[in-house]
């Protein structure tokens, strides 16, 4: 019974001393990698990166690791333009989960089979793609976008000012619109336009062609980080919500 007893002991120390190993190897681990993905994304603050599953060295041993969750504040993705600033869209609490993430010998490369993951773009920062020149509607009228903000069950209302020989209407005029996703583009398109509006007192009709010139937009989204790609798009309190997904998808390297 005391031969079992001390082997009952030793067996508990060990294990205790094989979790602190693995927790402590996990931790260096995950700081590497968050400094490593920093690097080869050109990040201007460290991600978050949360290694999954237990015992983390056994997946090591085995040159894959089931589940890793990367965090990402604020992630400057390009609009497909060239590199200057203004062809920058900045994409908020971009957070995706890798899975089955296979690793280089020298941990150089790491590559997720499959990839899901959630982010939010601002309306501040979406409106930057929808306000443009004011359009010439006709009779001196004069319409732009001023505002984006979330319309409820999904929508995004537009606020659309409206001007007459350099007079502005005291009020905007909003229009509800749904925002899809097609490839790499999000697009935003009035539901509805209205067939005119007063100004100062003179009834001008609101030509649909040109009103969604005003109304309807796109925002190309491009390098996504490890080239996940975009899948749903909804819009909500704080802003459009994304959805993005991914295979094959570099980690780094």
């Amino acid at each position: 019974m005391r031969a079992l007893r001390i082997l009952l002991i030793v067996v508990v120390i060990l294990g205790g001393l094989f979790v602190i190993a693995d927790r402590v190897a996990v931790g260096f681990a995950e700081d590497k990698a968050a400094e490593k993905i920093k690097t080869s994304e050109g990040l201007t603050n460290t991600p978050d990166v949360s290694i999954e599953g237990f015992p983390f060295l056994t997946q090591v041993a085995g040159g894959e690791l089931d589940d890793v969750k990367i965090g990402i504040k604020d992630y400057e993705a390009s609009t497909g333009g060239t590199a200057a600033a203004t062809d920058k869209i900045r994409i908020d609490d971009l957070s995706a989960e890798m899975h089955g993430v296979v690793f280089s010998g020298d941990y150089s490369s790491a590559t997720a089979n499959s990839a899901t993951g959630t982010a939010t773009i601002a309306y501040d920062e979406l409106l930057k793609t929808a306000k443009s020149e004011p359009i010439d509607l006709g009779l001196g009228v004069t319409a732009e976008v001023t505002g984006l903000s979330d319309g409820g069950n999904g929508k995004i209302k537009v606020a659309v000012e409206i001007s007459r020989g350099g007079t502005k209407l005291p009020k905007p005029v909003y229009v509800l619109s749904s925002v899809t996703v097609d490839g790499d583009t999000i697009n935003v398109h009035a539901d509805e336009i209205p067939k005119k509006v007063d100004v100062m007192g003179i009834s001008v009709p609101l030509p649909e062609s040109l009103v969604r010139n005003v109304t309807d937009f796109q925002q190309k989204i491009d390098e996504l980080p490890g080239g996940i790609q975009l899948d749903k798009v909804e819009a909500a309190k704080n802003g459009v919500e994304i959805s993005v997904k991914g295979s094959d998808v570099k980690l780094v390297g």
